[in-house]
């Protein structure tokens, strides 16, 4: 049974400014795992990846019905690849599971969370 569904959407040039400022903002926002990935990437790819990372933790809270600070943090909700390349994401606040999608374009960035019991 489907119980939240969340979707966000980021500017991709505000991204763009917030990576050019250094890593900051990305240690704060990805798990080590995902900043492990991010790091490894470069231009274009980086801006996608911070941004798609951070809007699917948006998609994610939005799915619960709350915000950030109510119970979940962003090192609370990661997205990894798997050996396909999908984004798969985990939470240690939701047991059930869980369907990211991302997508992108060059202007933005537009992500779905759907929540399973």
């Amino acid at each position: 049974m489907i119980v939240g569904v969340g979707i966000d959407v980021v500017e991709v040039e505000r991204v763009k400014k917030i990576v050019a400022k250094g890593d900051n903002f990305a240690r704060k926002a990805l798990t080590p795992n995902e900043f492990a990935q991010y790091e490894k990437l470069a231009g274009k790819r980086k801006v996608e990846y911070l941004g798609g990372r951070f809007s699917l933790k948006e998609s994610f809270v939005k799915a619960l019905g709350i915000g950030f600070g109510k119970g979940v943090g962003l090192q609370d909700i990661e997205t990894l690849w798997d050996e396909l390349g999908h984004p798969v994401t985990t939470s240690s606040k939701f047991t059930g599971k869980i369907f990211p999608s991302i997508s992108h374009d060059r202007h933005e960035i537009v992500t779905l969370i759907v929540l399973e019991k």
